[in-house]
């Protein structure tokens, strides 16, 4: 029995041992391995480890999450104003920038104070955030915002995908494109008929569309008229040994050929029937006479067309119309030659619209050397209705935001500044638009994602006319 005894001694004063170690080690048991087993494990049994001193932001109210002040300060009712440290912000270190940006000479830009990120007429001399847990924007010396500005963070750029242009000095080729139909030129049109009675003896051109050069002879005539005339010019010539100016000028009213009148004044005999050559070289366009029969003294025989050159007469819209200039370039494409195209040039506009489809006949001139181009075949005519014009200030069509009764810019003014600007634009072209008013060659004018830019401005527009109120109020904090 005194064995038993001693033992339940024992394990009671270890227990009592432990229950000392738990309550002299701040809650932890006591590691029987000892001091140096707990500290290669990490067990704290004191606390000797210096601690980091906290660092204060600033100060804020202890009730409203929206005052804050930058030194100690008490409440209405006296309580005191709660610090904010360092590391109660843990995202602030990240978005404070570094280091001041650099200025023009060199040295660092002096920090003037935190704007709203929201656009809001709220500035703060420290750094905070907005209800919403954003943090407010720090502006540098030449950084200050006018009304007419909007800032953009870099990142928000360059996610965004802005680019811009500058707005330059450039001719506006405008493309007017109309149908047409080729038909000849009417300046080259050239009718073959006698002046006296004459009959056919042989017809040489004897076929529609066959080309003729000039002087190849048409047809073989045999005219009394002009016989009489040639008897007539050997009287007066052979009496006087003068030659007879009337009976000459009787020859050249007839047209008698030069090579009838150069054999006559050789031979002094009359020349009964002769070829009649062709004035012009051409195409025969309408053939009337027939071989032996008897032509009357002005009766068109013949109708010749030169076609080396060929006139494209467009049916060009109303609207389009007082863009066009005589000299304007034009270019041709014809149904019958799908992948070529024929430069040509505006030579007249008419004078008058059709009244059925409101459009003008607008002439353009196309080379055609080869005859391959026929009258009446249709074609596609794209006329340049800003060649020859002078240069005008202009930017690119997507740089422009119009909403009809307004049309809107927006100009880069670097360190992502831009400026929302009203312009008055002109003409149009060539993928440009011409500004009229409102900015000058060199601006710097956005051209990709500039409605994100305008929506930024409408946005702080409206949010500044939404707190005009109480911003009137309650005067802003500035530095």
């Amino acid at each position: 029995m005194r064995t038993p005894v001693k033992r339940g001694i024992a394990a009671a004063a270890i227990l009592t041992a432990l229950l000392a170690g738990y309550r002299l080690g701040a809650g932890k048991w006591p590691d029987p391995r000892g001091s140096d087993a707990s500290s290669q494990h990490g067990i704290l049994t004191t606390s000797s480890a210096p601690q980091k001193a906290r660092k204060v932001l600033y100060w804020k109210h202890p009730d409203r999450d929206t005052e804050f002040a930058a030194e100690p300060k008490k409440t209405a009712d006296g309580r005191d104003y709660l610090p904010v440290y360092d590391d109660q912000e843990a995202d602030f270190a990240e978005a404070k920038p570094k280091e001041p940006p650099m200025g023009a000479e060199g040295a660092p830009k002096k920090l003037l104070y935190y704007r709203n990120p929201m656009g809001l007429p709220d500035t703060s001399p420290v750094p905070r955030k907005d209800h919403m847990g954003m943090d407010y924007i720090p502006v540098y010396a030449g950084e200050e915002e006018d009304g007419g500005t909007v800032r953009v963070s870099v990142g928000k750029v360059q996610r965004s995908g802005v680019r811009t242009e500058p707005a330059a000095m450039r001719r506006l080729v405008r493309p007017i494109r109309a149908p047409g139909v080729a038909k000849p030129d009417e300046r080259t049109l050239l009718t073959v008929a006698l002046r006296a009675d004459s009959f056919i003896e042989k017809l040489y051109v004897n076929e529609t569309g066959r080309h003729v050069r000039e002087g190849e002879p048409l047809f073989r005539v045999y005219s009394p008229d002009m016989v009489k005339v040639q008897v007539d010019y050997r009287i007066a010539t052979s009496s006087g040994n003068r030659e007879d100016k009337g009976a000459l000028q009787r020859l050249q009213n007839l047209q008698v050929p030069t090579a009838v009148m150069d054999e006559l004044k050789r031979t002094r005999e009359p020349v009964i029937s002769f070829d009649w050559p062709s004035p012009v070289s051409g195409v025969v366009m309408q053939k009337k006479a027939i071989e032996g029969m008897m032509m009357k003294a002005g009766d068109e025989m013949l109708r010749l067309a030169d076609l080396s050159s060929i006139w494209v007469v467009a049916d060009v819209a109303e609207q389009d119309l007082a863009q066009i200039r005589v000299g304007s370039k034009a270019k041709v494409t014809f149904r019958a030659f799908p992948n070529e195209v024929f430069d040509g040039r505006v030579t007249f506009i008419l004078h008058e619209l059709e009244m059925a489809t409101r459009t003008a006949k607008v002439r353009v001139e196309v080379a055609n050397p080869d005859h391959r181009i026929k009258h009446e075949m249709f074609s596609d005519v794209e006329i340049n209705a800003g060649d020859g014009e002078p240069a005008r200030l202009s930017v690119s069509v997507s740089a422009l935001i119009d909403s009809g009764n307004r049309q809107v810019v927006i100009v880069d003014r670097g360190e992502g500044r831009f400026e929302p600007r009203s312009v008055k634009v002109g003409l149009r072209g060539d993928g440009y638009v011409e500004i009229t008013e409102g900015i000058k060659a060199g601006d710097s004018v956005v051209v990709a994602a500039n409605f994100l830019i305008d929506a930024e401005s409408n946005l702080k527009a409206a949010l500044s006319g939404f707190i005009a109120g109480p911003a009137a109020a309650a005067p802003e904090r500035k530095p």
